[in-house]
Order: structure tokens, then sequence, then C-alpha cells
């Protein structure tokens, strides 16, 4: 299952580029990858999991601009198709993250 955290928030002020920042640092300590500008993936091995990593993004949402968060399984995933410039990109797939139990 992976996890996906869309997002466009406002850089317009200090405050602003402040919350921005957090919000980003906040998804990269959750275990978060960066997958394109303003997406970042995260790989969980089940759904519980996912839920876990969704409450916990919610709980640090900033005051302003639009997140989405998104729950994909590993099967719609492996069907996504990347392209660079109309070129169908095969290198830039993410890394998953090992867990240890």
């Amino acid at each position: 299952m992976w996890v996906l955290v869309l997002f466009d928030l406002p850089t317009d002020t200090k405050k602003a580029r402040k919350a921005y920042t957090d919000f980003r640092k906040k998804l990269i300590a959750d275990g978060f990858t960066m997958f394109q500008f303003s997406i970042y993936l995260r790989h969980c091995p089940n759904a519980d999991n996912a839920d876990t990593h969704i409450k916990r993004v919610k709980s640090f949402l900033p005051e302003y601009g639009k997140v989405g968060i998104l729950r994909i399984t590993d099967k719609q995933f492996g069907d996504l198709e990347l392209f660079d410039c109309r070129k169908k990109s095969y290198g830039t797939q993410p890394v998953q993250q090992l867990e240890l139990f």
C-alpha cells in the first residue's frame, strides 16, 4: 500500500514559507520521500499502518493551503507510467523502505 500526499501551500510571506518548510520536514521525518515537487509518498505494509501515517499527516496540516492524501495499492502504483518530455521514463521509481519488526 502507498500513501501519497499532494499539496499546494502558499509561500508569499515569511510565515507561509516557514509553514511550508515545517510541513515538508515533518513529512520527511515520518518516512515520506519526494516523488515530484509537492508530491510525497510512503510505502506502508498494510492498511492499518497507512491509516496511522494518514492520521499523523492530518495532525500537522498547515493552517493555509490545499493538501490531498491518497492511498493506493501496490498493484495500482505498479501500473503507473512515468514520462519525461514524451519519452517513457524507467529510472526514477521510488525506493521501497525496509521495515524491520
